[in-house]
């Protein structure tokens, strides 16, 4: 028997919120991974703060679970996966080093939007999938349904479908059995050349970059010299092992193995997700698929409020890139911000993250720019540009025409929110292009919108229409022709170029009323009167002002001619205006991030 017959590759896969990494907590309590009498915290596999703040999963995370049946000891390998939209590259990952998947239903929401994406995930990746429904323990459970849906909706056979709780661990047991007898061992050969897969990394400080592979053939232990197809050099293996909540070294990583890989790789830039490792006098013969590239369909710049800190974000974006494969920068300058980095987002959740890690994993103070997508525009002697950063947009009288990404959304709600829904959608300027009804009380509706209408505040707003029953999952769709125009923002009659923004004509001006009495709101006040407007062009359509501070230059004047206070109070005025033309206003990183935001969003 092949040391890979005792091996089962597997992931956890479902909607937000339908309880996966729960279950893995429960598969690792069962395997004595942790200690039964210490105090357990939730959320194992999340090992970043930010996730366990949120109560989501943003990173993939793999475990190996002993498990004993029948006199053997099989390996299971465990990946946990997100769930939002914005992580779906994260679980494409996970899927391609597994050969199983668990879907996991949530017993009193049926099937939601992901769970339909990530199914066909599964797939595409020809995946033996295990309809699983959780939360079976609740009050509120409507297993008859979840049956219903798993067969109509899904495709799958319900009487496979496999009842558990994750919050208790009923049906844990059961669950083991299936992943041993329904998924395949994995189909390497371990007498082949060496052939590994990396499928995610990350740096340590001593030891360098630490490849997580998924081996499909042959076997890697310490001592080996390996080689990547695509990067350049060769490295000696220091350590090989497994993941348990933490780095365990074993002897050997062999076909079918997930686990990691410790070379002594100082260089970030040589190590990429995706890539194949070999050995250099053994090649394989030929690269393995890897992942296709993703394309990012958010862009903002980042900057550094202390200009010394530019080389810190440089390495700090790399090191993030080793973890986060979806990310893509480039560097960037401003004239109010300086130096810094534009860089590619999958979502507004994707930049929030990315945010968040670099404050806090490397104690970096960022500004973030405006988001924007990427526009097709045509140029009037028939040139085609890719216009994402407001700086790079040609002069108006030079456009013949533009373009903006369209999203086909699947929004599936209770039937009783389609209403509002629908007039949230048309604001957003959609189309309607479909509407299922999946069974008495749910409805899917599909539109078709504007990326940059979903950028803000859509999903909140979803979220709050429906009492965070509608789930929402998008695709980018192609392009449609728009009607685009660069709005500026005007503070004391200087353009900050930061603040500028690529928008439909049509909701210019409120945007410009919005960023106008965000900043009014954020701005200090100074000694004089501060002009906030927004202009498309030379046309001003929205104004706020900043009131000045004014010292009573009258105070001392008891009485006497009326002539002298008028002196006084003329005076000041002269000294304000002379004050206005050479006075600059500093506009603090807090103003920055507000224009993010929407009113909506801070009640």
């Amino acid at each position: 028997m092949r040391a890979a017959d005792l091996t089962r590759n597997f992931c956890i896969i479902a909607h937000i919120d339908h309880g996966k990494s729960t279950l893995a907590d429960r598969f690792i309590q069962r395997a004595r991974l942790i200690n039964e009498r210490s105090k357990v915290q939730t959320q194992v596999l999340d090992n970043m703060d930010i996730e366990r703040e949120r109560g989501i999963t943003i990173k993939s995370q793999a475990v190996t679970i002993p498990y004993e049946r029948d006199g053997k000891t099989y390996k299971l390998n465990l990946v946990d996966t997100p769930g939002h939209v914005d992580f779906s590259y994260e679980v494409s990952r996970a899927i391609s080093s597994c050969e199983g998947a668990l879907l996991l239903i949530d017993a009193t929401q049926g099937v939601q939007a992901q769970t339909i994406a990530n199914l066909f995930m599964a797939m595409e990746h020809n995946l033996t999938v295990i309809p699983v429904i959780n939360k079976i323990d609740l009050a509120s459970a409507d297993i008859p349904n979840c049956l219903k849906e798993i067969e109509h909706e899904l495709g799958l056979d319900p009487s496979k479908a496999l009842m558990v709780s994750a919050k208790t661990g009923e049906g844990v047991d059961k669950l083991y059995d299936a992943i041993v007898d329904e998924i395949p061992p994995p189909a390497g050969v371990d007498t082949d050349p060496l052939a590994a897969e990396i499928f995610d990394s990350h740096y340590d400080a001593y030891r360098g970059v630490i490849a997580h592979v998924r081996v499909f053939d042959g076997d890697v232990k310490a001592g080996d010299t390996i080689k990547f197809m695509h990067g350049e050099g060769t490295y000696k293996v220091e350590e090989v092992g497994i993941f348990q909540l933490g780095l365990k070294p074993t002897d050997l990583l062999h076909d079918g193995d997930v686990g990691y890989i410790i070379a002594g790789i100082k260089t970030i830039s040589d190590i990429r997700v995706g890539d194949t490792i070999t050995h250099p006098d053994r090649p394989c013969a030929k690269a393995l698929p890897g992942f296709k590239a993703l394309k990012p369909v958010v862009f903002s710049s980042i900057y550094p409020v202390d200009s010394n800190d530019y080389e810190e974000l440089e390495e700090s974006l790399e090191k993030l890139k080793l973890n986060d494969a979806s990310l893509i920068y480039e560097k960037d300058s401003s004239a109010a911000l300086g130096f810094g980095f534009r860089c590619g987002f999958l979502g507004m959740l994707h930049l929030e993250v990315v945010q968040e890690r670099l404050e806090r994993e490397f104690d970096l103070s960022l500004v973030f720019t405006s988001p924007s997508v990427r526009y097709h525009i045509e140029l009037q002697n028939g040139d085609q540009v890719d216009v994402d950063n407001p700086t790079e947009y040609p002069d108006q009288t030079r456009i013949r025409s533009a373009e903006e990404p369209y999203i086909r959304a699947s929004i599936i709600t209770p039937s009783e929110y389609v209403g509002s829904i629908m007039k949230l959608c048309l604001e957003k300027r959609g189309t309607q292009t479909g509407m299922n009804y999946l069974d008495e009380k749910r409805v899917e509706l599909v539109w078709d919108m504007p990326l940059s209408e979903v950028l803000f505040d859509f999903y909140d707003r979803l979220k709050s229409i429906s009492r965070g029953y509608a789930s929402f999952d998008y695709e980018v769709n192609g392009y449609k022709p728009t009607e685009l125009v660069k709005m500026d923002i005007l503070v004391n009659g200087e353009p900050v170029d930061a603040l500028s923004q690529l928008v439909f004509k049509g909701n210019a001006q409120s945007r410009g009323r919005q960023i106008c009495e965000r900043l009014k709101d954020e701005l200090p006040r100074q000694q004089f009167k501060i002009a906030i407007q927004a202009a498309l062009g030379s046309t001003i359509i929205a104004r706020e002002t900043v009131s000045p501070y004014r010292k009573d230059v009258i105070a001392k004047c008891y009485g006497g001619d009326i002539s002298r206070k008028r002196k006084l109070l003329e005076k000041q005025k002269e000294g304000k205006k002379r004050m206005q033309t050479v006075g600059n206003v500093e506009i603090p990183q807090h103003a920055y991030l507000a224009v993010l935001k929407s009113k909506d969003s801070d009640n």
